[in-house]
């Protein structure tokens, strides 16, 4: 670990361990054998969606500047000005095509998931809608590797002067996997922090829409006109995907 992190940061002595942000990537993400990260409304919520169309999504630091020239050749960037309008709202992304190439930038999920592909561990983006099939993905790459733990990336969202407002939103849906993965592997032993997560997703699963659309963040997206982004964030394990970071800085569907 580096000395910037105090050993008591990592949670250490449990399988499942939960951190909030860019700096829960950096302390916990030398220490594990996988990271998911989670940022329900809207990246990896927009990310499933994408890969569920067999489009290839790289993430990108924030504030981001002109496409990354490491990027290959053809990529499209989701922000919003391009002539398809492809942007974090999920419903504009199933117009990609199998094969598509597209930069999805965010201030929350994509620079967590930049940060986490230069620590080497296997990195996954779950939402509500994949919880399930993410949780056994975790469970099938840590298989083997004890005591290598799993980080469950909770990236919050900002307040307007750029500092981390914790969101329901994302400790619900790493309540989520924390849940899955409670159920698929019981022997896993849980941190604190994961353990309030799975509650708190319990607590609420039977009313996850209206939760997300009373929530700070629902409200938000409301105001900006995206409050239907929420109709496509609350389904539960409804997708079969699991976006996993591959060797060209992509997330592709690694379930197959």
């Amino acid at each position: 670990m580096s000395d910037r992190w105090p050993p008591w940061s990592a949670q250490a002595g449990f399988d499942v361990r939960l951190c909030w942000g860019p700096a829960g990537v950096r302390a916990l993400g030398e220490e594990v054998g996988a990271l998911v990260i989670v940022d329900i409304l809207r990246f990896t919520t927009a990310l499933d969606v994408a890969i569920g169309r067999g489009a290839h999504v790289f993430p990108s630091h924030w504030p981001g500047g002109p496409v990354d020239p490491a990027y290959p050749g053809g990529v499209e960037v989701a922000d919003a000005t391009g002539p398809r309008g492809l942007s974090l709202s999920p419903a504009t992304l199933t117009a990609l095509r199998p094969g598509e190439r597209v930069v999805l930038p965010s201030a929350n999920g994509s620079h967590c998931s930049a940060l986490a592909a230069a620590l080497g561990a296997p990195v996954a983006g779950g939402s509500f809608r994949n919880a399930r099939a993410v949780s056994e993905w975790l469970v099938e790459t840590t298989a083997g590797r004890s005591p290598r733990p799993i980080a469950v990336v909770a990236c919050g969202e900002r307040w307007p002067d750029g500092s981390l407002r914790p969101a329901v939103e994302d400790l619900l849906g790493a309540g989520a996997i924390v849940t899955a993965l409670g159920q698929g592997d019981p022997a896993r032993s849980l941190s604190p922090e994961a353990a309030a997560a799975g509650a708190a997703f319990r607590s609420a699963r039977s009313d996850l829409e209206d939760t997300l659309a009373a929530s700070t963040s629902g409200r938000e997206l409301e105001a900006k006109g995206n409050g239907s982004d929420i109709e496509w964030a609350a389904p539960l394990d409804i997708s079969p995907c699991v976006p996993v970071l591959a060797e060209d800085g992509a997330y592709v569907d690694g379930s197959g």
